[in-house]
């Protein structure tokens, strides 16, 4: 039987739902269409006039303004952001591909982020207007500290994830300065507000792991407790490969987040999002309660993958049970 979900019933505050646009986000993101296309962007734009839902972003930065565990978090992310980036150098080293790939690990030895890999760029994976020149995509991830976002919705929670969103800015730019001094030109990707191209398409093409219930990549070590950044260069890279360890399968059958969602966003079946049958977040009911406490993260911080060391024991059990399935086939 489920937990009692202590945020339900949810009523979104009307001051809020007066601001609400005609169209729904999940129009904008494309529910229910079966044709490919490029996505649109639906929250975090650089100028929130640009999008319909521009009133209801700014409306969220209205909520808990003077919260001392965001307005710290902010500046330190601040202070990131403003760091200025190293000028292209005019001598260019060259490296194998694969060596290039196989030295993105000292980032990952020396703290500076958790994963790493690297994919060929997708025009599918740029927002519908974007273009780029360049061909790879390095994408970084970095952890979040359980203790601190398993708070959700919390204050304590919200500082959590924008410090993380601060710390994967310093990685990208890390990534890109180390490029442009050995001569080749990189350009940092950087969360929250929406860049150039979307994140979770190219972290699970260079092996992140797969995508979760709740929308969210699931990585056997780290969860879906982590956030992303990326680079896009001309580097010659090799490309990490698309990993699969069972856990969509284990989605299937677990409804902890879905169950845990305050505003029910979350469904039980897949659906058809811009002609790609995926697990899917209802933008429409998700993003009233998001906003009214300030980010949510309910649904990683109880997602069981999340928890520190389970994801090897989590792994290691569908693997026993997956060879009983097959010994009694």
């Amino acid at each position: 039987m489920a937990k009692e979900n202590p945020h339900r019933p949810f009523t979104p505050k009307p001051e809020q739902m007066a601001l609400r646009p005609q169209v729904s986000g999940n129009t904008i993101n494309g529910l229910g269409e079966r044709a490919v296309r490029r996505p649109n962007v639906v929250y975090w734009a650089k100028d929130p006039d640009d999008i319909p839902h521009g009133q209801m972003q700014k409306w969220f930065y209205s909520v808990r303004p003077d919260e001392p565990a965001l307005v710290e978090a902010r500046k330190e992310r601040q202070v990131i952001l403003d760091r200025p980036m190293e000028a292209l150098s005019d001598h260019q080293v060259e490296r194998a591909p694969q060596d290039w790939t196989e030295a993105l690990a000292q980032f990952v030895d020396g703290g500076v982020c958790e994963k790493v890999g690297v994919a060929r760029l997708q025009e599918d994976w740029l927002y519908d207007g974007q273009q780029s020149e360049f061909t790879w995509v390095i994408v970084l991830g970095v952890q979040h500290a359980y203790d601190e976002i398993s708070k959700a919705p919390e204050p304590e929670a919200g500082g959590e994830v924008i410090r993380q969103y601060g710390r994967a800015a310093g990685a990208a730019k890390e990534v890109a300065n180390w490029l442009r001094r050995q001569g080749h030109d990189a350009e940092p990707v950087t969360g929250p507000m929406a860049g150039a191209l979307t994140l979770i398409p190219a972290a699970l093409a260079c092996g992140f792991g797969e995508l979760g219930k709740h929308g969210s990549i699931i990585n056997p070590e780290m969860g879906a407790s982590f956030r992303l950044s990326a680079v896009l260069t001309n580097a010659p890279f090799a490309p990490t490969s698309q990993q699969e360890f069972g856990i969509d399968r284990f989605c299937q059958s677990c409804r902890i987040c879905e169950n845990a969602c305050p505003p029910e966003a979350l469904s039980p079946d897949k659906q058809m999002v811009r002609g790609v049958q995926k697990w899917y977040v209802d933008f429409d009911r998700c993003l009233p309660f998001f906003n009214q406490t300030h980010g949510c993260a309910i649904c990683i911080a109880v997602c069981p993958w999340s928890r520190p060391g389970i994801g090897e024991n989590l792994m290691q059990k569908m693997a026993r049970r997956a060879q009983r399935t097959e010994d009694t086939s």
